[in-house]
C-alpha cells in the first residue's frame, strides 16, 4: 500500500440512496472524500457515551414501535419512554430521536446499518 508516511491518503466512500427519499430523484450517488492518513482514527468518540440518533420515516402505524424494537435489540438498556417524537409540518413524516448509551463503534455501526436498511426508515442521522 505505502510506506506509512503522513502524506498518504485514504478514500472514504459515501453512498447516498436517493430512492428512499420520495421527494428526491430515484438515483444512487457515490461521493469520494480524501483525508490525510494522519488525521484518521477508528473513531473520534470515547466510549461509553450518550449518542443521539435521529430516525425519520413516513407517519404510519407501527413506525415508532418498529424503530424502538430495532434500537432495543442493539441497546437493550434504552428506555423507550425517552424516545422523542416530532411530526413534520404537514404531518406526513415522523422524526424520532433516540439517545442511547453507546458502548462501541461496532454497536453504533450495526444499529445504523439495521435502521437504514429497514423499509419503513427514510433517513438515519
Amino acid at each position: 500500500m505505502g510506506n506509512g508516511t503522513t502524506s498518504e491518503n485514504f478514500a472514504l466512500f459515501l453512498t447516498v440512496n436517493y430512492a428512499k427519499m420520495a421527494h428526491w430523484p430515484r438515483r444512487r450517488a457515490t461521493y469520494q472524500i480524501r483525508m490525510p492518513a494522519s488525521d484518521t482514527k477508528d473513531t473520534l468518540l470515547e466510549f461509553p457515551t450518550d449518542f443521539p440518533l435521529k430516525i425519520m420515516g413516513a407517519t404510519v402505524d407501527g413506525f415508532a414501535q418498529t424503530v424502538l424494537d430495532v434500537v432495543q435489540r442493539h441497546a437493550p438498556d434504552f428506555d423507550g419512554n425517552s424516545m422523542e417524537m416530532r411530526l413534520s409540518k404537514g404531518g406526513k413524516y415522523l422524526s424520532l430521536t433516540c439517545t442511547i448509551r453507546a458502548t462501541s463503534k461496532a454497536q453504533l455501526d450495526a444499529l445504523y446499518i439495521e435502521l437504514s436498511s429497514h423499509p419503513m426508515v427514510k433517513v438515519v442521522l
